[in-house]
C-alpha cells in the first residue's frame, strides 16, 4: 500500500498552513506515485516500452500509467522512422488537468488506509481521521472511497481540492458528481498531455550549409505520417472508462528564419497517400530564395506539423468525436542555415 496517500499527495501548490501542519502532524513527506521513477513515470508521462508486433496503422508503440490506476497507451507514429517529441498545443492557453479524484478504496479498504496512515497523528490529521471515523468510513454502503491524484510534481497550476477531502465518497447512483472527479474528458486531456508525435523529416536541396543566394532551395517532406492516437483508460474495482486522442496531420508550416528570403512563411496541405499522409514541395511556387547572405551567422528554419486533434470517450479511435474540443497540435523541425553568395570566377 502506497501509505499516506491519503494526505501526502498534498502538492505545494495546494498547500495552506492547515494541509502542511495535516502533514507535518502525521510525520510523511510526499508519497510516491505514478510519476515517481519507482514507479515507471516521468512527471506524468507515458513511459515507453519495446513495440510489440505491429498491427497496422495503430500498432502499439508504448504505454505507461499516471495517477494511481490509469493506463496510457499511444499508437505507432506513421512509417517515416523519424524522431518523436511531446505534443506542443497550439493553443498556449490550454493546460492539461492538475488533479482528479481516482477510486481507490472500498469501505474496509479506506478504514485500514486511515488507521494505518493516522496513527499517532496530531492536528488536523488527527482530526481529519476522526471525522472519518465519525462517518463510520461508509461500512455496508455500496460504493467506493476516491482519492485525489495528481499529474505531476511542476506545481505549475493550484490543484482546486482542498485538505478537508482527500478522499471523497461515491455511491453508485451518485446524485450529482464532484467536478474534480475523474470523467473521460479529463482522460482525454490526460491523453493529449501524453501524446509523442513525430518531428517532421524535412530535406532542404541544397543542404542546409550550402544554401546559396538567389538560388531556390527545395523544401522536402521526406516522409509520410499516418494518424497517431492515445487512449487512456482505467478499469478498476468495476469503475470502467476510457478516452482516446487522435492527431491527423494537416499542415506543414515552413519559417526561412529571415525576412530577406521569398518567400518567408509557406503552409502545404497534408494529403492522404497510399501510405499516410505527405506533401512535396517540388512544383510549388513556395520554394524558398534567401536575398541576403547570413554572414558570419545563420538563420533559424523551422518546419512545424499541425495536427488536428480529436477525442473520443472510449478506446476506439474511429468511436464518435466529443466535445469540448481539443486544440491543435504542433511537432517542429529546426535547423540553423548557412546562405553564401554565389562566388563568381573572374578571368
Amino acid at each position: 500500500m502506497r501509505a499516506g496517500l491519503g494526505v501526502g499527495t498534498a502538492r505545494p501548490a495546494l498547500w495552506t498552513a492547515a494541509a502542511l501542519s495535516l502533514c507535518m502532524a502525521l510525520g510523511v513527506g510526499t508519497p510516491a506515485y505514478a510519476g515517481d521513477p519507482s514507479y515507471g513515470g516521468d512527471e506524468g508521462d507515458a513511459q515507453p516500452t519495446p513495440p510489440s508486433s505491429d498491427t497496422g496503422s495503430g500498432g502499439n508503440s508504448g504505454s505507461g500509467t499516471i495517477g494511481a490506476h490509469i493506463q496510457l497507451r499511444q499508437s505507432r507514429t506513421g512509417g517515416s522512422g523519424s524522431a518523436t517529441a511531446k505534443a506542443t498545443s497550439a493553443n498556449a492557453n490550454w493546460k492539461p488537468p492538475v488533479c482528479w479524484y481516482e477510486p481507490m478504496y472500498t469501505p474496509d479498504e479506506y478504514e485500514n488506509f486511515i488507521k494505518s496512515a493516522y496513527k499517532g497523528a496530531q492536528e488536523p490529521a488527527a482530526s481529519y481521521a476522526e471525522k472519518r471515523a465519525a462517518e463510520d468510513y461508509h461500512k455496508g454502503d455500496k460504493g467506493l472511497w476516491w482519492q485525489v491524484q495528481f499529474r505531476n510534481d511542476s506545481y505549475t497550476d493550484a490543484c482546486p481540492v482542498t485538505s478537508a477531502n482527500w478522499e471523497i465518497w461515491v455511491p453508485p447512483a451518485q446524485p450529482k458528481a464532484d467536478p474534480n472527479q475523474l470523467t473521460p474528458e479529463i482522460l482525454s486531456g490526460l491523453a493529449y498531455n501524453s501524446t509523442k508525435l513525430p518531428k517532421p523529416p524535412v530535406v532542404l536541396s541544397p543542404s542546409p550549409d550550402r544554401l546559396k543566394v538567389n538560388l531556390g532551395t527545395r523544401v522536402k517532406l521526406d516522409g509520410d505520417f499516418d494518424r497517431v492516437w492515445t487512449t487512456a483508460s482505467i478499469n478498476y474495482k468495476g469503475v470502467q472508462m476510457a478516452a482516446t486522442t487522435v492527431a491527423t496531420p494537416v499542415a506543414l508550416h515552413v519559417e526561412a528564419g529571415t525576412p530577406d528570403a521569398d518567400p518567408g512563411t509557406c503552409t502545404y496541405d497534408l494529403v492522404k497517400g497510399e501510405k499516410g499522409y505527405t506533401v512535396d514541395s517540388k512544383d510549388a511556387a513556395c520554394n524558398v530564395t534567401y536575398r541576403h547572405s547570413s554572414g558570419t551567422g545563420t538563420y533559424p528554419f523551422k518546419a512545424s506539423i499541425t495536427w488536428k486533434v480529436t477525442w473520443t470517450a472510449s478506446a476506439d479511435p474511429d468511436g464518435p468525436a466529443q466535445q469540448p474540443a481539443l486544440p491543435d497540435g504542433l511537432s517542429t523541425y529546426e535547423q540553423n542555415v548557412t546562405v553564401k553568395e554565389i562566388q563568381a570566377v573572374n578571368r
